[in-house]
């Protein structure tokens, strides 16, 4: 099975789901998403293995969320993609992908069900 991790070093929660998945015999392919942002066609597609919008994998708590006024309910979905794309800061970490699903590692064991 293909099995990816949208990974920052940093955030405690990040480092727990990699350690609950090699815990759970699983070696993903990390990817440090702040250092090699995905493109916009690879965020649709992890968008639509989670079955959310991007509104729903902002974190709106980022300085940068507020200074390009995202949470402005006129902006598309592709609008909200590019920005997320130019700051990947802006993606909630971490998410697990495989070939056919994805979770959002919070809390981490959420990432368990698509294994």
């Amino acid at each position: 099975m293909s099995l990816h991790i949208y990974h920052n070093p940093r955030c405690s929660k990040s480092r727990q789901t990699l350690e609950l998945l090699q815990e759970n015999g699983h070696t993903p392919e990390i990817v440090e998403y702040l250092k090699t942002p995905p493109t916009a066609q690879e965020l649709e597609a992890v968008l639509k293995k989670l079955g959310k919008g991007p509104r729903e994998v902002m974190r709106k708590g980022e300085a940068v969320f507020k200074e390009l006024s995202l949470g402005d309910d006129s902006l598309t979905d592709a609008q909200l993609i590019d920005a997320m794309v130019a700051n990947p800061i802006l993606i909630e970490r971490p998410i697990v992908i495989t070939t056919i699903k994805a979770a959002i590692g919070r809390p981490p064991e959420s990432v368990l069900d698509i294994l």
